[in-house]
């Protein structure tokens, strides 16, 4: 929560048509202690500098634009031609981002991640999954790096996927060996104990089993599972036989727990 007579975290939930994620999204959010407000892109396009009033921009799962030129292609190509300057503005002000599933896409797609060489070349992308089908379930996950503050190194997570399309494949392999020497690598794929593991331990079959990047700031942040699905103890399928109840958070609560910390 917000220190007394301090204004809370501001975040801006960036929803299109077909993003049906941003509910839960603003909810952790609040849970984390922050004001969280739901905002069409089209607003935005109106007045960009309508973000500068926020501390945070998530842009939530779902599948925006109906993913009609690929998963979050629409919405990408509209921050890449028409508030590119904004989200620069709003990054290099010290503020940050967030993308989950279609919003990890729209980073990636907008070339906003990973930005080994700047902001708009697409680097990488998430094709689809190895299975040839939507993976819907429960994975562990490393956090590997401290490079962001929406995570802390060390920490395990037991988050959902919900994709079609999460395989992220670099350019190239040196585009991988990069990632990987710079810290870039955020979140893997691993087993309950901890260990790398093949389908379906990682769910899409993702270049060294990457399940989310930032980028050389550590402000943008993007991921595949969803956190905001685990902020409470009962959104686990086995809490009862787990042992948890009422006080329990949920793994993901961390992660937006952490971006609001970061500015108090």
């Amino acid at each position: 929560m917000a220190a007394p007579g301090a204004a809370p975290v501001s975040v801006l939930v960036l929803r299109a048509a077909g993003t049906n994620c941003d509910r839960e999204t603003a909810v952790a959010f609040e849970l984390a202690g922050a004001r969280a407000d739901r905002v069409h892109v089209n607003r935005i396009r109106e007045d960009p500098a309508r973000l500068d009033r926020y501390q945070v921009l998530a842009l939530p799962g779902g599948f925006s634009y109906g993913d009609d030129l690929g998963a979050g292609k629409v919405l990408a190509n509209e921050l890449r031609f028409f508030l590119a300057d904004a989200l620069a503005r709003f990054v290099d002000a010290g503020k940050l981002v967030i993308g989950i599933c279609n919003g990890f896409q729209v980073l990636v797609k907008a070339g906003l991640l990973p930005a080994l060489e700047g902001r708009g070349r697409v680097e990488a992308t998430l094709a689809g999954n190895d299975s040839n089908r939507f993976e819907a379930r429960w994975t562990h996950l490393d956090c590997a790096t401290d490079r962001t503050p929406f995570l802390r190194r060390g920490d395990r997570l037991h988050l959902p996927v919900a994709h079609g399309e999460g395989k992220l494949v670099c350019r190239d392999p040196a585009t991988l060996a990069r990632l990987e020497a710079s810290g870039q690598v955020c979140l893997r794929y691993v087993d309950g104990a901890g260990r790398p593991g093949a389908y379906p331990v990682n769910p899409n079959g993702s270049e060294g089993d990457i399940a989310g990047l930032c980028d050389p700031t550590g402000r943008i942040f993007g991921l595949m599972p969803h956190p905001e699905r685990h902020v409470e103890f009962h959104h686990h399928p086995r809490w009862t036989r787990e042992g948890r109840g009422p006080g329990d958070e949920g793994d993901g609560l961390r992660v937006f727990r952490n971006a609001v910390a970061h500015f108090r």
